[in-house]
């Protein structure tokens, strides 16, 4: 069966600093149209430190839901960096901390629905404390939890986020 899809026409509707959003008209291989709208997002990376029986995370305000998540540490890739690189870089700025050992967990798709946003994961291990410095308008505090109380915390809905329970599943549960 051929599941491909032609882009017949692309617009971008929308051109932000995080994201661009494009409508777009495919063929379906049936021959049908269909619209088509579609995030355009430069990727992230989120990491997994474990600091001896516990794993970093932080908590912050999420706009779009109007509400605190716990959360692995992540962020977004700036133009041309390599992932490890700002995997690295996010470690060190929203947990203060630095890894000597660093595992490739694979990558993800957010929402592929829509978007075509692509999160690397990895492991980090051997930690040193160094100073946190997040970026500008960003306000967390790092936490840290042992793994059993961290999986008690995603049965009972206190983390929710996919891109940390993705993660978790990756290091975990090879």
């Amino acid at each position: 069966m051929d599941f491909t899809e032609k882009t017949l026409n692309s617009e971008i509707v929308y051109n932000g600093k995080v994201v661009t959003v494009l409508r777009d008209n495919a063929e379906i291989s049936d021959g049908t149209t269909s619209l088509r709208e579609v995030v355009k997002h430069s990727g992230g990376v989120v990491i997994l430190a474990l600091k001896e029986d516990k794993i970093l995370f932080v908590k912050q305000f999420r706009y779009p839901l109007k509400k605190v998540l716990t959360e692995l540490p992540a962020g977004k890739l700036e133009k041309g960096e390599e992932p490890l690189c700002a995997a690295k870089r996010e470690l060190e700025e929203e947990t203060g901390y630095r890894a000597e050992k660093w595992t490739d967990l694979g990558y993800i798709y957010t929402s592929p629905g829509y978007s075509d946003e692509k999160l690397y994961l990895y492991k980090a291990e051997n930690l040193q404390f160094i100073e946190c410095n997040p970026d500008f308008g960003e306000i967390l505090q790092p936490c840290e939890y042992k793994k059993e109380d961290v999986l008690k915390m995603i049965k009972n809905g206190e983390i929710s986020d996919a891109k940390t329970i993705c993660a978790l599943m990756r290091a975990f549960y090879d």
